[in-house]
């Protein structure tokens, strides 16, 4: 949830109906009468809420003057200390469709040409259970809604953001500590993993590769062995308090390989001008160009096989996208990662990650751990 550590369930509640109001300005502007939220991360940062997963409908319908919760009854004790909102419970025996459609009256959606914005991450039985209920409407999803919200981070979620890079700083140093010759990439990758243990946070990814390894920029962290005179990337992310981190740095055990500090330096360099690009007003486009044109200056550009960046809140992957098409307009409170790579098979890869938040007329960066390249002789 986003709210400072140690926060009471009362001003956590409290921050949730200010969420809730914020929604309702922006299903004004946008024309949207009725907005339905499934078990998801949209509801997590909505409400607060994480009901347990299943095939029994959990629903959030949210109408301009009305909201409340579709819950099975044997749920229902343990959800209520996270809301205010009513609760329209059923049981196994009568089925959801009679509260549904209380649900649903009481929320307006007996009118007819109505416009709703459907959580596009819930079970699709949930949506259609919506869907067969309300005749006649025009269905679109959250990225306008919830999903504009989210991407625009409150204070709250920045501090809860800036805590987690901090934090993952401590298990990257602890990473490139585990490296000695013979060491496995899954051995390092529990040392990382320990460390977000000790330190309240839980592991959310962990990538490490050596040598070559380095070049498949999804790779699977296994049982090669680390040889002298390679490269090491890894790539990690933690939770804790629920918000995640994310960030990639490399480095070198034993002496540099050849090529190292050449495309090191070329990618310091794109990080840095996809972070002075970054601004308010800035189409999303112009940050991928600002990295994307220092690679390829440098002679790198087939080798830099992805999109700049992703958004990073609740979710590790959302929106906005760094992509070399998106028009989406950078906004404050933006957060977003920043992660040129340059892969060449057969000998190493190397990336560099940072995550950034657009405040004032700058993005600042979350991390305080130097891209410097760690060396462990």
């Amino acid at each position: 949830m986003a709210a400072p550590p140690h926060s009471t369930t009362e001003e956590l509640k409290d921050m949730h109906e200010q969420r809730m109001a914020r929604l309702r300005e922006r299903m004004t502007a946008t024309g949207t009468d009725l907005v339905v939220v499934g078990p998801s991360s949209h509801l997590v940062w909505l409400a607060g809420m994480s009901p347990h997963g299943d095939e029994r409908p959990v629903l959030l319908i949210v109408s301009k003057d009305h909201a409340g919760f579709l819950m099975p009854s044997l749920n229902a004790d343990s959800q209520r200390p996270f809301t205010k909102l009513p609760f329209y419970t059923w049981s196994d025996a009568d089925g959801p469709d009679t509260a549904l459609a209380k649900l649903l009256t009481n929320s307006g959606a007996n009118r007819p040409g109505l416009k709703i914005a459907l959580d596009e991450t819930m079970r699709a039985d949930f949506a259609l259970l919506v869907i067969d209920a309300i005749s006649g409407a025009s269905r679109t999803f959250l990225a306008d809604t919830v999903g504009y919200l989210r991407a625009r981070k409150d204070e709250a979620e920045y501090a809860l953001l800036k805590m987690n890079a901090v934090l993952n700083d401590g298990a990257m140093r602890a990473g490139f500590s585990a490296l000695r010759e013979g060491v496995t990439e899954l051995e390092v990758g529990q040392a990382i993993r320990e460390y977000y243990i000790a330190n309240g946070a839980r592991p959310e990814f962990v990538s490490v590769c050596f040598g070559e390894n380095g070049a498949f920029p999804h790779h699977h962290t296994g049982d090669r062995k680390l040889k002298r005179n390679e490269a090491v990337l890894i790539d990690i992310g933690g939770r804790k308090d629920g918000y995640p981190s994310d960030m990639t740095r490399v480095g070198i055990f034993g002496e540099t390989p050849a090529g190292f500090d050449e495309v090191h330096g070329v990618l310091e360099r794109a990080v840095q001008a996809a972070i002075e690009a970054a601004k308010p007003g800035v189409a999303a486009k112009e940050v991928d160009k600002a990295a994307r044109d220092v690679i390829t200056a440098a002679g790198y550009g087939e080798f830099f096989l992805h999109r700049t960046g992703h958004g990073l809140g609740i979710d590790i992957h959302e929106p906005p996208y760094i992509t070399g098409t998106s028009e989406t307009v950078l906004e404050e409170g933006n957060v977003f990662s920043i992660e040129p790579g340059i892969y060449l098979q057969g000998r190493f890869g190397l990336r560099l990650e940072e995550i950034v938040i657009v405040r004032g007329n700058r993005a600042e960066v979350l991390s305080e751990l130097p891209r410097s390249a760690f060396v462990v002789k």
